[in-house]
């Protein structure tokens, strides 16, 4: 019963990665020609990132993440490359929100993160992208994030930690989540979704501040470090929460 109960629950919030044709028509082609005319010659590609591609989506979180790849040879800094976006969709009347990597807006009904990003030089998917929340900047490689998430086998228990993530209130950047999922349930079978959550929930209660988390697309990003100690500790203390709860109900619904 647990193992249904918790797949009823992944089911509940899940989204399918297949964009439907309305999305495609309303929402994706009409950014992509203001995308293309706010980059112009730099423009090098805009495809899907994020929990769409990756498989992980739920509909509590935003609904699409559109990454804008800058060709390498783009004279402007990240910093200039990030504000110029959200000025371009701002005089376009889209009220964007600036948040740390990406710009978030709504159009037609949808939640779309813009994430703007300069290629690296060489024939990599590495890209550099601006951390405005920190006035820095990293390098990283979201296709990657993708193929390992897609081959993690962990698909149904990081979509039931989002899913416990958003019912709880709680930061949890979703590359660090996702890695941490992977870490904790190493050596775990893949069809035991009730069991490795309850696994999971005793990692963050009993591993998770002290781990150290790895980028795998650049070991210089530490993930670990994307949160600050009282929010390591915010779900640390929902997990030890969860684990002393009789029924499921209370954990995760």
């Amino acid at each position: 019963m647990s193992d249904e109960y918790v797949l009823k629950i992944a089911n509940k919030y899940y989204i399918q990665s297949a964009i439907d044709v309305s999305t495609q028509t309303n929402v994706i082609n009409p950014l992509n020609r203001l995308i293309s005319h706010w980059a112009g010659d730099c423009l090098n590609d805009t495809y899907l990132s994020g929990s769409r591609a990756k498989g992980t989506a739920i509909n509590l979180s935003s609904d699409l993440d559109l990454f804008i790849s800058l060709k390498s040879t783009t004279n402007n800094t990240l910093k200039e490359i990030y504000v110029s976006l959200y000025s371009y969709f701002d005089s376009a009347g889209y009220k964007p929100r600036k948040q740390n990597v990406s710009i978030g807006l709504n159009i037609a009904g949808k939640q779309v993160d813009l994430v703007p990003a300069k290629k690296r030089p060489g024939n990599t998917n590495d890209h550099s992208l601006c951390l405005s929340k920190r006035e820095t900047w990293t390098q990283t490689n979201v296709i990657k994030h993708i193929n390992m998430v897609q081959n993690s086998g962990r698909i149904p228990e990081i979509v039931l930690l989002k899913i416990w993530r958003k019912l709880h209130k709680l930061n949890f950047p979703s590359i660090y989540l996702e890695l941490t999922v992977i870490e904790a349930l190493k050596g775990k079978s893949k069809n035991t979704p009730a069991n490795n959550f309850s696994s999971l929930l005793d990692y963050l209660r009993d591993e998770f501040i002290g781990k150290k988390v790895v980028d795998p697309a650049n070991s210089s990003n530490v993930n670990s470090e994307d949160l600050y100690k009282h929010e390591k500790e915010a779900i640390q203390k929902k997990a030890r929460e969860g684990r002393s709860q009789k029924y499921w109900e209370d954990i995760i619904w």
